[in-house]
């Protein structure tokens, strides 16, 4: 919610400006008048100031208002929806200078048509609670499109990584020790490893660090790779500085949208921290060069780095861009509960805001026919499973290299998890990626959701495809109408 310092400065600013135009001056014409320049007016309507009391006379009388007409905050009907945005926590729960824009100025775009923008307002408040579109769903679609607008790449983060790695001496495959000592020595953190479920918290809790102590406690369950990734993401938070911060991992609640963010720098450090910028851009060329798709030796190239796919897929999200130029691409984590047939996309990125496969928050159907499902729900107990697939979306004409890992997800219940990344083939990728036209890689056409999809002989079909024949339905009614138009005109 604004303080009532800036919500007076707003209304005093929107309401001279409204007296303004109604008048038709322009800036100019009102500062010739009241002897005031154009800039200070300027300022005072964008909210900045807040005239002194002979300005606001001079105002008034220049408008052809009275002082209270001014100074007062009630607003007239067609300003008063701009008081209840200003009053809501509207521009707390949007982080708008994060995208570089300017609050002062979105007021001043909402009040030119107040009525017309709160409709929209509402009618996307309203569309979130029919989709169930919860705060925290909210934030992480406002994080992923932050990441989108920059691809994914933080040049700042990886030069502080590697000026860490090279103060530091670390290791080109750090361990869980290593980083411990650091956080001990450095920072002066306590940690323990803990049978957290024994105090009531559910196994999903991984690790809860207790500023006051500097103690970080470690879920007992976790494994190598689990416990490296929450170190170097506690180095991060330190050496970055960030706060507020969120205290547990995975997520159970956070307060602010600053929180989600420090969250995501302290991963995206520690991600330049297990997996070099530098060897992991010169693996991958080498990768690129090879004629024929060879899934063992993608899994070699992830294992010399981590054990774990999932950092090693969404690394690849930030070098590929950057290093390679391909930012057509998209980034996918799936899931799927043991005995359930339920497939959950968990995370997601698109670069360049691509309409490829995205999460769908209407209990839809997911395509069975794309690779990381395949992989997933064919996975045998403690296997781990690599493969590729030229994906042709039918109803977009967009076909993707798509290479997916699939895996039990070692601190749950057997539920299995997949990775995927597709990039976008077209004469640019084609060209970098050799083995992209391998014949040793399937090309299959595939869909969103079963509920749009045109393949009419799909046969892993989940669901009949209503919302395709509602849309074809509306179209055939729309050409009858024109027809029997034409024939009565």
């Amino acid at each position: 919610m604004a303080s009532d310092s800036d919500f007076i400065k707003t209304v005093f600013g929107l309401k001279m400006k409204q007296f303004r135009q109604k008048k038709g001056f322009s800036l100019q014409d009102l500062a010739t008048l009241t002897g005031v320049s154009k800039s200070y007016l300027n300022e005072i309507e964008n909210g900045k100031k807040y005239p002194k009391h002979d300005k606001i006379s001079q105002l008034a009388t220049s408008l052809h208002c009275t002082y209270d007409d001014l100074v007062s905050t009630k607003l007239d009907k067609s300003l008063a929806p701009i008081a209840e945005i200003i009053q809501s926590d509207f521009f707390k729960e949007i982080p708008l200078d994060l995208f570089g824009i300017n609050k002062n100025n979105l007021i001043s775009i909402i009040s030119e048509a107040p009525k017309k923008v709160t409709a929209f307002i509402n009618t996307l408040i309203e569309i979130a609670k029919n989709y169930n579109l919860s705060k925290e769903r909210f934030y992480f679609a406002v994080i992923r499109s932050f990441q989108e607008l920059y691809d994914n790449y933080f040049p700042e983060i990886e030069e502080k990584a590697k000026d860490y790695i090279l103060e530091n001496k670390l290791s080109e495959k750090p361990s869980s020790v290593e980083f411990r000592q650091i956080l001990e020595r450095q920072f002066q953190y306590e940690i323990r490893s803990l049978d957290l479920e024994h105090y009531g918290a559910s196994g999903k809790l991984r690790s809860l660090f207790i500023p006051e102590k500097k103690l970080l406690l470690l879920n007992e369950l976790l494994d190598e790779d689990q416990k490296i990734f929450i170190l170097a993401k506690e180095i991060g938070f330190n050496i970055l500085n960030l706060n507020p911060r969120p205290n547990t991992y995975s997520w159970l609640d956070f307060t602010s949208f600053e929180e989600l963010l420090s969250n995501y720098y302290a991963a995206y450090f520690a991600g330049c921290l297990l997996i070099r910028k530098e060897t992991l851009t010169q693996k991958l060329s080498s990768f690129f060069e090879n004629q024929e798709w060879n899934p063992a030796l993608f899994e070699n190239l992830t294992e010399e780095f981590t054990n774990s796919p999932e950092t090693f897929y969404y690394r690849l999200t930030n070098i590929l861009p950057q290093e390679f130029g391909i930012k057509d691409l998209f980034y996918l984590c799936f899931t799927k509960k043991k005995n359930s047939d339920k497939i959950q996309i968990l995370k997601e990125l698109h670069l360049n805001q691509q309409q490829a496969p995205h999460a769908n928050a209407t209990s839809e159907h997911y395509c069975r026919r794309w690779i990381a499902v395949k992989n997933m729900s064919n996975l045998k107990e403690n296997e781990k499973l690599t493969d590729a697939q030229i994906s042709h979306y039918k109803d977009t004409g967009l076909t993707y290299l798509v290479i997916s890992t699939s895996q039990k997800n070692p601190f749950s219940d057997g539920t299995n998890r997949s990775y995927c990344i597709g990039i976008l083939l077209n004469s640019a990728s084609l060209k970098k990626i050799k083995f992209a036209k391998s014949d040793q890689i399937k090309t299959v056409n595939v869909g969103v959701t079963c509920e749009f999809c045109s393949i009419s002989d799909c046969e892993v079909r989940q669901a009949p495809p209503l919302r395709l024949e509602k849309e074809i339905f509306n179209e055939n009614m729309k050409k009858s109408i024109q027809q029997i138009r034409k024939q009565m005109l």
